[in-house]
């Protein structure tokens, strides 16, 4: 097994295939974390704990005597408030008395076989193969107890921690800090790299050495949100895409969370992960238990593509729903950025006909479809067909669609209302609005208060009507406000802090509800764009509109950092007009195309409107991506340039399980005269196989009496350590935002072989 335990030493130990994770029971029964990094078997890490006297910082009363056994200076597994541990905690607690003490000690554990699932809460789906540790700490005087659960992912290098809260006492308390995990990295001079934004510049990457202090990265917004994701890396100083100790911790939640990095006195970083705390009081009364979301773990020491690739295998085999792993997402093309909310049956038929002639695979019908909805307005929470726009009704178009050989989807956004609807005037009692106040209206919207269980079975009976009414095989999910005025009418005065959760749990129980009913319709994510992409809500969408900016050259900032946690295939991406209407950049259409192929490709935009050219090449890409959709979505991800060369270009590499074959884009940023080549060393090519390149496509402009290059990379053979070790020097590309994609494909031929 992954897990084992040495009763002699106190030591558990977990093992995967390429880590260690260790913990030490000590002689008082505190729990201490001795070690997370690359294999060492058997070795008891513990050595490494040291127990130094340090001023201020307090001892257990009964081992006053060892004045270095200090609960603020140990490396804890699971930090508490009010025992002498003066750094962030993970767990706060008010006793019926007043108290906020709370001491945990170790209590039993429990070393299993297969997980279990996390009650109301997704988490990292059991592959057969799974090991469990469950530790039960208790607090001997309250009667509070803790069950940290450790699944191990043997085979993925990858270990998920959540924590179950138990009140054992008689009276009632008040949980009101409830982290999933927290540990202790000792004597580790580290960068904390997050992913940091906002709405249409999601998830931009940033990399700051830790200095003393606590680092907070988190949301109360009421969504995971667009301005800093929950997953953060922590990193050795001299950590690159390829070299390294990188340790990732991602939450699986959707809602209001933070991690809190902490550098203490002693030189050892603590990070906390779990539900923020402000705002947060969850009451439990006697017997009753808590449970916290699930944080995905993965250690690598080959860098940032290295654990990347951790977190993409997990996501695409043991989070997104499995009924979609291996199933191929059609091209679809959505109207909005072609009509908005301006359109009518004719036009939602028309733009079909010019889609399946240019060979998309589905029609998305975005906002404004039901209701009265001619703008951002009015209409939400009113889910029924507008017959003015569309008389047909839904059926119309989705058996238009069907007979052009396409599939149909439909945008909605259930969570939300506005003011002016039917819903808000029957029932203004089911929105998150504090008593005698206005509201904060974003958007023109409310939000529907989705703790209300009545307010959970209404929209079901509405989607499932709406599914009902036509073959709908896709469904947008949008959510375009952050949350305020977190106020619930249903809920008792003092258990107004369970609202926010409680509203996180109502929309994955609404998900979970419709992906049971509805198998085969896809749903994909969407928050404003990437306001809540996150691993919770991949749990039931196998993918989420990355971003509301559909600018290329800007994608290719929001996909770089959004691909150092999740897979290309969970990120929705589109080409869309030029100029684009977010930034009013013009960009070749090639250009376009070669950013959104790193996503689930589609169009955005009204096809009725380009020219001959235009549809062939939309053809064209349409058809390059058919051939190269399986390597896109289940390759191998690596980013090939870092900061320096991304002043001028960008480049990534997808590579073949089996190394068979790699696609390679390049776009370049910032077009210079006379300038350097952009030079390439590729990454996870089978250093023996020889490879043949191609081009794909290319926006690149020929200069006007430019030498013609007689060594085209197509007539070359290269062996996959020359491309490694040595590179790829490309060809100049001139014009406004060129952009190449090359196919390198394992060849046994044997001549003109460049080693």
């Amino acid at each position: 097994m992954a897990v084992s335990f040495d009763d002699e030493r106190r030591v558990f130990f977990i093992s995967t295939q390429n880590t260690s994770y260790q913990i030490r029971i000590n002689e008082y029964g505190m729990l201490l974390h001795s070690y997370y990094g690359a294999l060492v078997g058997k070795a008891d890490m513990s050595y490494l704990i040291k127990e130094v006297d340090r001023g201020f910082s307090g001892n257990l009363y009964e081992s006053a005597d060892r004045r270095g056994l200090s609960p603020d200076t140990l490396p804890l597994e699971y930090g508490t408030y009010g025992s002498g541990d003066y750094r962030v905690s993970a767990i706060k607690t008010v006793l019926e008395n007043g108290s906020r003490t709370l001491d945990l000690r170790y209590a039993s554990h429990r070393i299993g076989h297969g997980r279990q699932a996390i009650r109301n809460l997704p988490y990292v789906r059991d592959d057969g193969r799974t090991d469990v540790l469950e530790i039960e700490l208790e607090d001997r005087i309250s009667g509070i107890r803790v069950i940290l659960i450790y699944n191990v992912f043997e085979d993925k290098d990858i270990i998920t921690r959540s924590a179950r809260i138990i009140n054992g006492s008689e009276n009632s308390v008040s949980l009101i800090k409830a982290a999933s995990m927290s540990m202790d990295i000792q004597n580790r001079h580290m960068d904390l790299i997050h992913f940091h934004g906002r709405h249409a510049m999601e998830r931009i990457t940033e990399r700051s050495a830790l200095g003393h202090g606590v680092y907070t990265v988190g949301s109360k917004r009421g969504q995971s949100s667009h301005h800093n994701n929950p997953f953060v890396i922590l990193c050795d100083r001299h950590a690159d895409e390829n070299f390294g100790d990188c340790f990732g911790f991602m939450l699986m939640y959707s809602g209001n969370h933070a991690e809190e990095i902490e550098l203490d006195q002693t030189g050892s970083v603590r990070v906390v992960s779990g539900i923020s705390s402000e705002g947060f009081e969850w009451k439990l009364g006697a017997g009753e238990s808590f449970d916290t979301p699930e944080v995905i773990m993965a250690y690598s020491g080959e860098g940032f593509n290295g654990l990347s690739h951790l977190y993409h295998r997990i996501i695409r085999e043991n989070v997104c729903p499995a009924r979609f792993r291996d199933k191929k997402r059609p091209v679809l093309i959505n109207n909005w950025e072609g009509t908005y909310f301006d359109f009518t049956e004719k036009d939602i038929l028309e733009i079909a006909d010019a889609a399946a002639d240019a060979g998309c695979g589905m029609l998305v019908l975005d906002d404004g479809w039901f209701g009265i909805r001619n703008n951002d307005k009015s209409g939400l929470g009113d889910w029924f067909v507008n017959k003015d726009k569309l008389p047909g009704g839904l059926k119309a178009i989705a058996d238009h669609t069907g007979k052009l050989g396409m599939s149909f989807g439909l945008w909605i956004e259930p969570e939300m209302i506005s003011e002016d609807s039917m819903l808000y005037r029957e029932h203004p009692e089911w929105v998150l609005k504090d008593p005698d106040r206005d509201p904060v209206v974003a958007r023109d919207q409310l939000v529907l208060n989705m703790s209300d269980h009545e307010v959970v079975d209404y929209l079901y009976g509405c989607i499932s009507g709406i599914l009902d009414s036509a073959e709908i095989s896709y469904i947008k999910w949008d959510f375009n406000r952050s949350l305020a005025n977190v106020y619930s009418s249903v809920t008792r005065a003092d258990m107004q802090g369970e609202v926010s959760h409680s509203f996180v749990l109502g929309t994955y129980e609404l998900l979970e509800r419709i992906g049971a009913a509805y198998p085969d319709v896809m749903i994909e994510g969407c928050a404003g764009g990437g306001g809540r992409f996150d691993a919770g809500m991949l749990f039931y969408c196998p993918q989420i509109w990355c971003s509301d900016n559909t600018d290329a050259i800007n994608r290719l900032i929001i996909q770089k950092g959004t691909s150092y946690g999740y897979p290309v295939c969970t990120m929705g991406s589109h080409v869309s007009i030029s100029p684009n209407h977010q930034t009013g950049r013009e960009t070749p259409l090639v250009t376009r195309a070669i950013v959104a192929m790193s996503g689930t490709f589609g169009y955005e935009l009204d096809p009725r409107k380009l020219d001959d050219n235009e549809k062939n090449e939309i053809r064209q890409q349409i058809a390059i991506y058919e051939r190269y959709c399986d390597l896109i979505c289940n390759g191998r991800y690596y980013r090939l340039t870092g900061d320096e060369d991304e002043k001028c270009y960008t480049a990534w590499e997808i590579v073949a399980g089996d190394r068979s074959e790699a696609l390679i884009s390049i776009v370049v940023t910032d077009m210079k005269g006379n300038q350097e080549l952009p030079f390439l060393k590729l990454k996870g090519l089978d250093p023996e196989a020889s490879y043949v390149i191609d081009g794909v496509m290319s926006s690149a402009y020929e200069l006007p009496g430019a030498a013609k290059d007689e060594t085209e990379h197509a007539d070359r053979v290269y062996m996959g350590k020359a491309l490694m070790h040595g590179g790829l020097t490309l060809d100049p590309l001139y014009g406004q935002y060129p952009a190449m994609q090359l196919h390198l494909k394992n060849t046994v031929a044997k001549n003109d072989v460049m080693d």
